[in-house]
């Protein structure tokens, strides 16, 4: 195994820790699956001489399941019995989480920037969060996570995090976000209130603490609009086209609970970790990259690779 002084190994403590954690996490995104399905009510109206069952959804639409019946009491009986059951689990399940929180950072789990995890989190509960990648510095939380180890800060240190929009998804995005009746923007904004538009900066919405979230796209093809605005909304962002999104989306996803320093917890999905040094080495070789950003770049698909070799076997070995 390569040794690397940019990396040291979680302790026995941590490690554990860690596991707990992501064990109830990872339970509560089930549970958060299964409420889903069960969101809404389901009740008996009364329509002249009959009895109907009715289906509501969250959003307040309702459709008849036909009168009363054996078969429709059943159905009733299961889905209260049920939606009980799931709403119960989720409740105790995330009393668990904020007990794993405290204990992550007693322990001090965690190293993710907190804005990191809250601004991951609130585009997963917008239900958006298929329809991006982290990509660049902030992938490293999920690599270290994941071989259980911590990359010191001269490879993980940045002030923005990328999120690269998927554009083969636009529709079905745009049709969530009309759904909640909102831009993309105001998600970003249950993270931190004070994100805001950098001027002059399209791609770019930066908070009062000076932290950036860059939306990035491939590069225009298949039909993907040469302009695209995330919503109708016109403070939204516009994505900027980078010439390694087509190589990034091709790849395959690694998906791994971050931890942030507060303790909380969140899913970051980005690329395989093959991927990232691939992407990484080729932007170092770029003559035409800034001098700062390419010896970031060398260092970084260094660190990743020995991270491969190291502790993620299971991705092969890299020169």
């Amino acid at each position: 195994m390569k040794t690397d002084p940019h990396l040291s190994e979680l302790s026995a403590a941590q490690l554990r820790q860690y596991i707990d954690a992501e064990a109830v996490y990872s339970a509560l995104e089930q549970a958060g699956k299964e409420a889903a399905e069960v969101r809404g009510s389901m009740f008996w109206r009364q329509q002249g001489a009959q009895t109907y069952l009715i289906r509501s959804t969250a959003t307040g639409a309702q459709t008849s399941l036909g009168p009363r019946s054996d078969e429709n009491a059943a159905i009733h009986d299961r889905f209260v019995e049920r939606k009980a059951a799931v709403e119960q689990r989720v409740k105790n399940l995330k009393n668990s989480l904020l007990q794993q929180q405290r204990l992550n950072r007693a322990l001090r789990v965690g190293r993710t920037p907190p804005i990191v995890v809250e601004t991951l989190n609130a585009i997963a509960t917008a239900g958006l969060e298929a329809h991006f990648l982290v990509v660049g510095t902030h992938a490293l939380y999920a690599y270290e996570a994941a071989a259980g180890v911590m990359v010191e800060s001269a490879a993980t240190a940045t002030q923005d995090v990328d999120l690269l929009f998927d554009t083969r998804k636009r529709l079905s995005f745009w049709s969530q976000l009309k759904r909640l009746d909102s831009s993309f923007l105001s998600v970003l904004r249950k993270a931190d209130r004070s994100f805001h538009v950098r001027p002059g900066q399209l791609y770019t919405v930066v908070n009062d603490s000076g932290f950036e979230v860059d939306v990035v796209r491939r590069m225009q093809t298949e039909g993907d609009p040469h302009t695209l605005r995330l919503s109708d909304d016109e403070d939204d962002r516009w994505p900027v086209q980078v010439s390694t999104g087509q190589d990034l989306l091709n790849a395959e996803r690694f998906s791994r609970m971050v931890v942030a320093t507060s303790g909380a917890m969140a899913r970051m999905n980005t690329v395989d970790p093959r991927a990232f040094v691939r992407v990484k080495r080729w932007l170092a070789a770029r003559k035409d990259r800034d001098p700062l950003k390419r010896r970031k770049d060398r260092l970084q698909a260094d660190v990743v690779a020995t991270l491969i070799d190291g502790y993620l076997p299971q991705f092969g070995p890299q020169a």
